[in-house]
């Protein structure tokens, strides 16, 4: 499937939540959410009632867009939390949140999950001292991320780590002075903010 390239904010319209893809402007008046709390398109205010299986796809299209995943790369981590110890849901979850794309984000270094794959393409990024410029990349506990010494001097880290202080997770570990990141233990449940039910995603493809 390919990716999205649309108005981002419609996706956040569609689930009828804020989902972060526009960076800061999620934080202002300026977000469509706030503005317009329905559905787009011309019968978005009139939307019936979901049954289950629209109910399932809602959940699983929801925790995609926040992500910023493929279906296929969606299917491959669902496969890779079923074949885990422990649930596979909560599984599920922790594998999207290793992304280093997503690490990125929760560092601190980008303003959004989207200029964080942007960012790593453009290779910005080392892990463990070498190099990653693919934003799918798991990150492992012990694994230090840091912003390449050729791009440190921009302002433009400095001041997102400024502007995203106090927001680490606690699996995180951010040195904002030299823009260093390590991840300290795995993340869990609660770290994730989104209202998430992923017993409706693991019941979608468990069928």
């Amino acid at each position: 499937m390919a990716r999205y390239t649309g108005p981002v904010c419609r996706q956040c319209r569609r689930e009828g939540l804020k989902l972060y893809l526009k960076g800061d402007k999620c934080f202002t008046d300026k977000c469509s959410v706030s503005k317009r709390n329905y559905a787009p398109g011309e019968h978005g205010q009139g939307r019936s009632k979901l049954s289950n299986y629209g109910v399932q796809l809602r959940e699983r299209q929801k925790v995609r867009r926040y992500y910023g995943v493929s279906e296929k790369q969606f299917v491959k981590y669902f496969d890779m939390a079923d074949k885990m110890e422990g649930i596979t849901g909560e599984n599920f979850l922790k594998i999207l949140e290793t992304r280093l794309d997503n690490v990125i984000f929760r560092l601190g270094l980008a303003s959004s999950r989207a200029e964080a794959r942007q960012l790593v393409n453009h290779g910005h990024f080392m892990v463990n001292g070498r190099k990653v410029d693919i934003p799918s990349y798991l990150i492992s506990t012990g694994d230090v991320i840091e912003v390449k010494e050729k791009s440190i001097k921009s302002p433009k880290f400095k001041e997102l780590v400024e502007g995203h202080q106090g927001n680490v997770p606690q699996w995180l570990d951010i040195d904002s002075e030299n823009l260093k990141g390590k991840v300290v233990a795995e993340p869990s449940r609660e770290d994730i903010e989104l209202p998430i039910e992923e017993h409706l995603i693991v019941e979608w493809y468990s069928k």
